[in-house]
């Protein structure tokens, strides 16, 4: 951890990364903290509104249960297991359970629907699930063409199937005494999906030692934890790289409790009466999160010590509105799902220069450079690159040598986004450079929705690309060539969202649906996505 000065030039110069070679997140997250004291871990909102606390005692406790089930079914070292559900207190086992036992998590967001699900726990080849009743209707009818998946626990009191097992059941039959897995910090820990623009979506598999890695940038965007009183929460799903190690596995490192709470879907009123009535201090709000609370003109938000954000360039007058509304200035972030942000601010190191993503957080080497990895003069436009080795870094992308391969070049891992960098150090985001949508917070990639929307019988072609959305930053549009009896309509349009819908992800479905003749293309048969974006 970083020592708590806002010199930023002596926290780089000083800094050197100090990551043991045996390292096991589920200790160090939970058991290290569970001292007999009742130190508080996570408070869990549920849908009704109740609260409840959970210990790091207790977390202890029920991890040690769920590692001993998993053990129990057959299941060992390396393993992968899916976690399929919201902001809970089981996911939290689930996850913490895993890395204890020496397997490797899979986090899986609630949205995605059955063609998303089979395609992640198919590659992986996952051999348990941890999800709720909706999760395992969803599972169900995939669940034949999923071979390696032996268990599917479900959290409630109904199973959904004679082939699914009840969690807590399997919790109250399991002994609470687990001796973790002696791991190497280089082990894998977690398998986590990316948007792909071509293809299938990439696993990156992470090491115990990313966790290490992404305490430099939170001591700085949070201002050093714990601080009294700290409590720490996002709307973000835990399914992302931002909820599962920004917030939940960072703060429980750094002894801080978690709120646990995703809505199932988000609204501005209902944000800032949890931020309040909980007294949360610390938030990490995507930006379109942030656009929707100040289009709700509901005045003063709850006082907060600390708020980040990341995703997109903000202005100024987003910033003084934070300010004026939340009492704190507003730190921004940027990292991916493969190298996690290693880019960063906070006021009191250095001001903030709008438009800017800040600059390279200790630990962590960021520079501009062209595809074969030289670095690139200050006020160019290149790549955004990280210097490899770095504890953030993924181990590899999963089954897939040469995308691995590909992502780096000349010692650096390229990040595939395009930026500049002013002789300060500050990082400018320019744009990406593989077509990925950025909407509602979320990094959607047109591959895997196209492939999604040509599985439709009315479909011979689609395209998907990203437009400007004034809330959402871009909103999805697909492009489609529709097969001979089928024409554009409203009711067809309609048809065409509810299946990507109800097939794919929610967060995924095209808002805006065009009928074309034909699509542009290049000379080597790829679509050229940069010409349906200029059509609007």
């Amino acid at each position: 951890m970083l020592p708590r000065t806002h010199d930023y030039d002596r926290l780089r110069r000083d800094f050197a990364w100090s990551v043991p070679e045996r390292f096991n997140i589920g200790v160090a997250v939970c058991d290290r903290h569970a001292r007999g004291d009742g130190r508080p871990a996570l408070l869990h909102i549920t849908d009704s509104g109740a609260a409840r606390s959970y210990s790091f005692d207790e977390m202890r406790r029920l991890t040690n249960r769920f590692a001993n089930a998993l053990v129990a079914g057959g299941l060992s070292r390396g393993d992968r297991i899916g976690v399929f559900l919201p902001q809970s207190p089981e996911t939290a086992i689930a996850h913490v359970a895993a890395f204890k036992a020496g397997m490797v998590s899979i986090p899986l967001f609630t949205l995605f629907g059955e063609d998303a699900l089979e395609y992640r726990l198919g590659n992986s080849g996952a051999k348990a699930l941890v999800t709720d009743l909706a999760g395992a209707e969803k599972i169900a009818a995939v669940r034949d063409r999923l071979p390696e998946l032996r268990h599917v626990f479900v959290i409630g009191e109904d199973a959904g199937s004679r082939d699914n097992t009840l969690f807590d059941r399997a919790l109250e039959a399991a002994s609470d005494s687990f001796e973790p897995v002696d791991t190497a910090a280089e082990d894998p820990a977690v398998l986590m999906y990316t948007s792909g623009t071509t293809g299938d979506p990439k696993g990156a598999l992470h090491a115990h030692r990313v966790l290490l890695g992404h305490v430099p940038a939170m001591e700085v965007l949070f201002d050093f934890l714990p601080q009294p009183d700290d409590l720490v929460w996002t709307p973000a799903d835990w399914a992302w790289i931002a909820g599962l190690f920004d917030i939940f596995l960072t703060s429980w490192y750094c002894g801080v409790p978690v709120l646990a709470r995703r809505p199932p879907k988000f609204d501005p009123e209902d944000t800032l009466h949890l931020m309040r009535s909980h007294r949360v201090s610390n938030a990490f709000l995507p930006p379109t999160a942030l656009k929707m609370i100040r289009s709700a003109g509901l005045g003063g938000g709850p006082r907060l010590r600390t708020m980040f954000t990341g995703g997109e360039a903000l202005d100024a007058a987003l910033l003084d509105w934070v300010r004026e509304t939340f009492g704190t200035d507003l730190h921004e972030a940027y990292g991916q799902t493969e190298c996690n942000v290693v880019v960063g601010s906070n006021t009191r190191m250095f001001p903030t220069r709008p438009g800017s993503m800040g600059r390279a957080v200790p630990g962590h080497d960021v520079r501009i450079i062209d595809e074969a990895g030289q670095e690139l003069p200050c006020g160019t436009t290149g790549f955004i690159g990280v210097r490899a080795p770095n504890p953030v870094m993924m181990l590899r992308y999963w089954n897939n040598p040469d995308a691995t391969e590909a992502k780096y070049c000349g010692g650096f891992l390229n990040t595939g986004d395009l930026g500049q960098q002013d002789e300060d150090g500050y990082l400018w985001f320019v744009s990406r450079s593989d077509d990925i949508i950025n909407s509602g917070g979320y990094r959607i990639g047109p591959g895997e929705i196209e492939q999604c929307l040509m599985r439709h019988p009315a479909i011979a072609m689609a395209a998907v690309v990203g437009i400007p959305d004034p809330v959402r930053t871009e909103a999805i549009k697909a492009w489609l060539v529709l097969n001979p009896g089928y024409a554009e309509s409203e009711s067809f349009s309609a048809e065409i969202r509810d299946f990507v819908r109800r097939k794919l992800a929610a967060h995924e479905y095209p808002r805006h649906i065009a009928v074309t003749d034909s699509l542009p293309m290049s000379m080597t048969g790829k679509i050229r996505r940069s010409e349906l974006r200029a059509r609007g």
